[in-house]
């Protein structure tokens, strides 16, 4: 309920931001007037057309996605290209609708302004919403296998950057003395896994040790709907050169020199 108000609350803030810089461009190159050549009635509904193409082009793109990271490059590329794409859009729209257009300066106003609000907007409610997802209970869980120190980093990196993704149980197959991992509590080993899954009802699983179990793990996240994810140092794979690419359609894990 939490992750569909937010996305809801997104979607619809983004939509009144659009139709406002779009605006702010009208008035930025008219003048705070309604010019009769160029009327803003006309000029407000192509925008309003054109919004919900903008935000499918976004959604497309993966924009929306609560846990993704509002900072990173592509992101903001992602944010720049849907920007271009609005303005291209309402050109079409407004040229086929009534036959005419007004002023390219204004299509360089609108770009710049729903591009610099978009962007600044996406970054504060990235933030905001991060703090109310990690509220108990936690909208996105996850539960670690292992209690290693590539565990632990990982555990401290998350809460570091109040990511939504929140470690809230450790299993470990070996077993181990601690009770705790970074604060998150360790609550056994694989064997209490079904267990531990009903209590958490975690999101995600992190296998951070312990490859022989893996494919036990990938089964029991399939069963229950459960993401799975790896980290590379469990492969023998350390340092910052390894990505998961498609070649030729087939997803492969590289390791760049």
């Amino acid at each position: 309920m939490r992750r569909t108000v937010l996305l809801t609350l997104w979607l619809i803030t983004d939509a009144v931001l659009l139709v406002g810089a779009y605006a702010a461009a009208y008035f930025l190159r008219v003048g705070f007037i309604v010019s009769t050549d160029f009327p803003l009635n006309l000029y407000l509904q192509t925008v309003i057309i054109i919004t919900p193409v903008w935000l499918l082009v976004l959604a497309e793109l993966g924009v929306f996605r609560l846990i993704r990271v509002q900072t990173e490059l592509r992101n903001i590329l992602y944010i720049l290209f849907s920007c271009i794409i609005a303005s291209a859009l309402f050109t079409l729209a407004y040229y086929f609708l009534h036959d005419r257009f007004f002023s390219r300066l204004l299509l360089v106003y609108a770009g710049v302004l729903s591009f610099v609000l978009t962007l600044l907007w996406h970054l504060a409610f990235d933030a905001w919403q991060r703090r109310i997802l990690r509220r108990e209970p936690a909208a996105y869980p996850v539960l670690i296998i292992g209690a290693n120190r590539d565990a632990e980093n990982l555990i401290r990196h998350l809460n570091e950057k109040q990511s939504p993704l929140k470690p809230v149980a450790v299993l470990d197959a070996q077993g181990t003395s601690k009770k705790d991992i970074a604060g998150v509590p360790v609550l056994g080993k694989l064997n209490v896994l079904e267990e531990t899954i009903k209590k958490v009802k975690p999101k995600f699983l992190v296998q951070a040790s312990t490859l022989e179990h893996t494919i036990n793990l990938i089964s029991v996240c399939r069963n229950h709907g459960i993401t799975y994810c790896l980290l590379p140092s469990v492969l023998g794979i350390f340092g910052k050169n390894e990505e998961f690419v498609r070649i030729e359609g087939q997803a492969m894990a590289m390791i760049r020199e």
